[in-house]
């Protein structure tokens, strides 16, 4: 091969290692847009603390980290939630159960416009595809933000919320039977 054409190569490569780079860099700072939290005991039997967090002044968001909960309500993107916890059964495994009636134990945060939603069910409203990490029972399917809002307005599903900056940015579906 000739040198002139070598140079061009050479050139030709070194721009596309650049772009690559780039693009690599971005696409790693737009799905890493909040640190790693260490997750709760998916099946974890009580309710987890937070500390920092004063019940008595209304109801506000959590301190950033994950939250073995369920969505109870969304309104104008705001969404109320509380913690759960697993409930060993007699006749079956079990299930979840929030705090007792009456207990203030709740949060209210906004739902960030890129949050991640992995569905355990697929995206479909009819929640009919199972879309689940047979190693943890996480959902594991990206769903848009709307079907997330649609899913959670009506039920409340197990899931592990993610807090960040008093957002709401990730929201992981558990799989109950």
């Amino acid at each position: 091969m000739n040198t002139p054409m070598r140079g061009l190569l050479a050139a030709g490569a070194a721009a596309a290692v650049v772009l690559s780079s780039g693009a690599a860099a971005h696409a790693a700072t737009s799905a890493a847009a909040f640190p790693s939290y260490k997750a709760p005991k998916i099946f974890g039997t009580t309710f987890q603390a937070d500390p920092k967090h004063d019940f008595t002044k209304g109801i506000h968001p959590r301190h950033n980290g994950i939250l073995r909960g369920w969505i109870t309500e969304i309104r104008g993107g705001v969404a109320e939630y509380e913690p759960i916890r697993w409930k060993k059964g007699t006749m079956t495994e079990g299930f979840f159960v929030g705090p007792p009636e009456g207990d203030a134990m709740a949060y209210a945060s906004p739902i960030a416009k890129d949050v991640v939603f992995l569905s355990a069910f697929g995206c479909k409203a009819s929640m009919g595809d199972m879309t689940v990490d047979r190693n943890t029972g996480l959902g594991s399917k990206r769903c848009s933000r709307s079907v997330l809002i649609k899913r959670h307005a009506d039920q409340g599903q197990p899931a592990l919320i993610t807090v960040y900056k008093g957002k709401i940015v990730k929201v992981q579906e558990i799989y109950t039977p």
